[in-house]
């Protein structure tokens, strides 16, 4: 039985001499076929119009048949037996729904004999007609439609170009998703408009049909450090998260929020599948519509760049020093961290809410409050229930909670 801290300690954490070789596998790849380009114009996105966006000044976007091509058959080789692409932007749709077309005609093409391929898209969802719908049912694509809640909420931030609100569309979209039997998810960024409305929320998105459930929490700051109107605070975050935990329980067989699916993940000794919990940055990586490749989404920028997959093949991206120099920024130690009971869950947090408010990754988590409030109160239960699933010991041993 080991003393001390109750959780498990996930992943390996790069030695202090790492050398190229060394590097951990690319286990997916978040493409962005559009790059930061989108249909719509939310008042709280990060992404567009950023002014360290490498390819803010080029007017034509969309990536090619060429590098496509290239990123299928260079992934599908470095990844099998089991390759995972996700997609997203600005809007991964306004490529067109021929591109995605290739897509799996590339991947049919490249994949191998007990080759296993996976698709996901996150969208806003307002061009999704049947001829899309039936496409991503016949492809098993898993669709993350973003969802702010009901409509006045949602409508609040999200609005197209020309700032008409778009919630009537995107319901649409989901009840014809729902019609051609495709999966989905829904996406919901928290800020001032719902982080106070958590029960509420659950209901309506139960209330759509919905069983798998992904809750974002919003923190953009101003060049000072202070957050921006729409942030959230720790505790609004920890609160939010609390109860949509308890109105969750009584359904935690048959729905899925993605936080308690990952905090389970970390009680039975899984790696989990958010990278928010792992040990390192280095789960994935960004390929941008030309082919350039970056370590994370938060930080498509000129100096964490690490290749283009036209020049450089995955293996040899794998190995570049500048992504062990990201990946090592989670591990930068924080004095509340090194006393931490549950620093073997979170890892430090995020480093884009370490980095956000002073530029600074040595920083402690903007959340960090929330995480222990959560930690502590749904740790115990989803062990137990972890327990009952897998038997005695799968958890963490030795747990107090």
């Amino acid at each position: 039985m080991p003393s001390g801290n109750p959780f498990p300690i996930l992943g390996t954490a790069y030695p202090a001499a790492s050398m190229p070789g060394q590097a951990p596998r690319i286990s997916s790849v978040l493409v962005k076929p559009a790059s930061a380009v989108c249909n719509l114009d939310c008042e709280y996105c990060f992404y567009l119009d950023r002014e360290a966006d490498p390819y803010k000044d080029l007017p034509a976007r969309i990536m090619t048949d060429g590098v496509l091509e290239r990123l299928v058959d260079g992934f599908l080789f470095y990844s099998y037996p089991s390759s995972v692409f996700a997609f997203q932007g600005g809007e991964p749709t306004l490529a067109g729904l021929d591109f995605f077309e290739k897509l799996v005609r590339f991947q049919q093409k490249y994949g191998r004999d007990g080759h296993v391929i996976s698709n996901s898209l996150q969208t806003n969802a307002v061009l999704l007609d049947d001829a899309w719908c039936e496409f991503l049912r016949q492809y098993q694509f898993l669709a993350g439609i973003s969802l702010d809640g009901p409509e006045a909420i949602h409508d609040r931030y999200r609005v197209n170009r020309a700032g008409h609100p778009t919630w009537r569309k995107v319901v649409d979209a989901i009840e014809r998703m729902q019609k051609h039997r495709a999966e989905f998810n829904i996406l919901c960024v928290l800020s001032q408009a719902n982080v106070e409305q958590p029960r509420e929320l659950y209901r309506f998105f139960r209330s759509l049909g919905a069983e798998h459930l992904q809750f974002i929490p919003l923190a953009e700051f101003h060049p000072d450090g202070s957050p921006m109107p729409f942030t959230i605070t720790p505790e609004q975050y920890g609160r939010f998260l609390c109860e949509v935990f308890d109105a969750w329980w009584p359904d935690r067989r048959k729905v899925r929020i993605r936080f308690f699916d990952n905090l389970a993940e970390a009680m039975a000794g899984i790696k989990p599948g958010s990278c928010t919990m792992h040990e390192t940055c280095d789960s994935y990586v960004v390929i941008e519509y030309n082919g350039d490749v970056y370590p994370c989404d938060f930080f498509v920028e000129e100096p964490w760049k690490l290749g283009n997959i036209t020049l450089d093949s995955f293996a040899e991206i794998a190995r570049r020093q500048r992504r062990y120099q990201f990946a090592m920024n989670k591990t930068l130690p924080h004095e509340e961290c090194r006393v931490c009971e549950y620093q073997p869950i979170c890892h430090g947090g995020c480093p884009k809410f370490r980095h956000g408010p002073h530029r600074r990754f040595e920083d402690l988590d903007y959340f960090c409050r929330a995480y222990k409030m959560i930690f502590a109160k749904a740790a115990g239960p989803l062990r137990r229930e972890v327990e009952k699933l897998l038997g005695p010991g799968a958890a963490a041993a030795a747990s107090p909670y």
